[in-house]
């Protein structure tokens, strides 16, 4: 059994850790209700904007717009957005099996890929793998990313797309379904893409200023951006949950071991106690002998 010297010092350290777990758990509560609010908010412009794309569709071909271009896949860009720090639980585990899977995949089907990183666990798993090509890396970025951080990541995936150096751009991420649910997903952002809506209303009789296929061409792009932006938001609000659930348990655990340590202590304590007691009678009988 422990000494009861050693024992107070492990509930000592104990406790000073669980101070600081309950501090992050604070910490982490508070950005996620602010970036929960960020993605909520973003939510209905990304619908919007998928909505007029489709209404757009009806009337011109996009078969031959730049950005919706099908070709048959050979080279994939993949975006990985995971976190700067730790401690998130299982947060970046999760990007790191999906994106992994996805790498092995590409190489059973032959298929080359590249690899925008957002995120510093991203790059510390990218560097590490083999035959991986990083072509840009991102970090620090804020909770909600401005204009030019986030055009700096879509031009770059744009630009490789135009030019035919990749046939498709897939966006690696952390779904947000809740403060106690988060779902890493593909999304595929290039070719640019729509999805019917039947209960969308009707649109012929509108009028779009210069033309059609001029509003198309800002509209694919905002709708990528818009796309890219939510993905943003709802990894950084999935970071910020998995934290403030991973420090939970952390400072729960760390609340059972210091009642496992005290327990221990005082059982030590008592048995101390019982020994003086059992020499101090000991030593009286010795003396009336």
């Amino acid at each position: 059994m422990a000494s009861t010297q050693l024992l107070k010092s492990r509930i000592r350290s104990v406790r000073s850790t669980r101070q600081i777990t309950k501090a992050m758990q604070l910490v982490a509560a508070s950005k996620m209700r602010r970036a929960q609010e960020s993605t909520k908010a973003s939510a209905p412009y990304t619908e919007a904007a998928r909505e007029l794309l489709t209404a757009l569709s009806t009337r011109t071909s996009v078969k031959n717009h730049p950005l919706f271009t099908k070709r048959t896949v050979k080279n994939r860009l993949m975006i990985v957005i995971a976190s700067d720090k730790g401690l998130a639980g299982a947060y970046n585990s999760n990007i790191a099996k999906l994106y992994v899977n996805e790498l092995q995949a590409d190489d059973a089907a032959r298929i080359k890929n590249k690899t925008i990183t957002v995120g510093r666990k991203a790059s510390q798993l990218a560097v590490r793998l083999k035959d991986t090509e990083i072509i840009a890396a991102y970090q620090e970025l804020p909770d909600r990313p401005d204009g030019n951080e986030l055009r700096a990541i879509l031009d770059a995936a744009k630009t490789r797309f135009e030019a035919g150096e990749v046939d498709a751009v897939d966006v690696i991420y952390t779904n947000f379904i809740s403060s106690m649910t988060q779902e890493a997903t593909i999304l595929r952002v290039l070719p640019a893409g729509f999805e019917d809506n039947p209960d969308q209303p009707n649109t012929s009789d509108i009028t779009y200023e210069p033309g059609t296929a001029e509003v198309l061409d800002g509209v694919a792009y905002r709708l990528i951006g818009a796309e890219l932006f939510q993905a943003l938001l709802d990894a950084r609000a999935s970071e910020h949950s998995m934290r403030m659930i991973a420090m939970k348990n952390a400072s729960d655990n760390a609340s059972d071991l210091i009642d496992d340590l005290t327990l221990e202590m005082n059982k030590a304590r008592q048995g101390a106690i019982t020994q003086e007691l059992a020499e101090i009678s000991g030593g009286v009988e010795a003396l009336h002998e």
